[in-house]
C-alpha cells in the first residue's frame, strides 16, 4: 500500500516543524506541494530537511478551485507514489486549519492510500508567542476566521484573524466597535516579523501573509 502524510510545516521558520515531520520529509520517497508560481511557502520551510526526493508541485489556482482540481491533484500524488512507498504533501500551518490537503483528501477516496497527518504550529500561535499574549483564558470564547467580513464578534472575547490585505479598515472598524484591542502581525517566525498595534500603521500594509490578533478591552 502507498502512504501519504499531510505535514503542517508551522508559521515559516524551519525550527518550528515538529521532530516527527522532519523525519517523516528525510524518509520520504517523494515530496508534494501546491504551487506558486513555482514556489511554496510551506517547501521553503522543510528545505532543510529535504535531500534528493523527487519534488512535485500541484496547482490550485487561488479562487478557482473546484472539487474537479483535487481529484486530478490527488491522482497526480497517486501516479507518483509507487507500491510501498511513502509522500508528504507539505502545507503552511496545520494540515486542519483552512486546507488544501483535507479538500483534495474528501473529494475522492483513494482506497489504496493510507493517509496520516502530522500537526504544525499554525500562525496565530505562533504569532501569540511572540507577543507574549494569551489567545484564550479560561472561560473565553475564541473565533478563528479567514473572512473578516463573516465574523460576529457578539459573546466573542479573542479573535484571530488570518490573510487581513483583504478589507482591512473595514476590519478594524468592526474590532473597535466592539471594543477590541488588536495586535497586526505580518510574516510571523521570520527575521522580517512586524508587529503593529497603530491604527495608521497597520492601515499601510498589505500583506497576505499577515494576521490580527485581538481581545476584548476589559477596562
Amino acid at each position: 500500500m502507498k502512504k501519504l502524510y499531510g505535514i503542517g510545516t508551522g508559521p515559516g521558520d524551519p525550527e518550528l516543524l515538529t521532530v516527527k515531520a522532519v523525519r517523516l520529509i528525510e524518509s520520504a520517497d517523494v515530496i508534494f506541494a501546491p504551487n506558486n508560481k513555482g514556489r511554496n511557502m510551506a517547501l521553503d520551510s522543510a528545505q532543510p530537511y529535504i535531500k534528493k526526493q523527487k519534488v512535485v508541485l500541484l496547482d490550485f489556482p487561488m479562487g478557482k478551485t473546484t472539487r474537479q482540481t483535487y481529484i486530478e491533484a490527488m491522482d497526480q500524488i497517486d501516479e507518483n507514489i509507487k507500491d510501498g512507498q511513502t509522500g508528504v504533501f507539505l502545507t503552511i500551518g496545520d494540515s486542519m486549519i483552512y486546507s488544501t490537503f483535507m479538500n483534495m483528501i474528501n473529494a475522492e477516496v483513494h482506497d489504496h492510500i493510507e493517509v496520516e497527518c502530522i500537526p504544525g504550529i499554525p500562525a496565530f500561535l505562533a504569532g501569540a508567542n511572540s507577543i507574549l499574549k494569551n489567545v484564550v483564558e479560561k472561560g473565553e470564547r475564541f473565533l478563528l476566521v479567514d473572512d473578516a467580513e463573516k465574523m460576529n464578534l457578539t459573546d466573542v472575547d479573542s479573535v484571530a484573524i488570518l490573510k487581513t490585505s483583504k478589507n482591512l479598515e473595514a476590519t478594524l472598524d468592526k474590532l473597535e466597535a466592539h471594543q477590541f484591542k488588536y495586535y497586526y502581525i505580518k510574516h510571523v517566525s521570520f527575521d522580517q516579523e512586524l508587529v503593529l498595534t497603530k491604527r495608521q500603521d497597520i492601515l499601510k500594509e498589505k500583506a497576505y501573509m499577515s494576521l490580527l490578533l485581538a481581545r476584548k478591552s476589559k477596562i
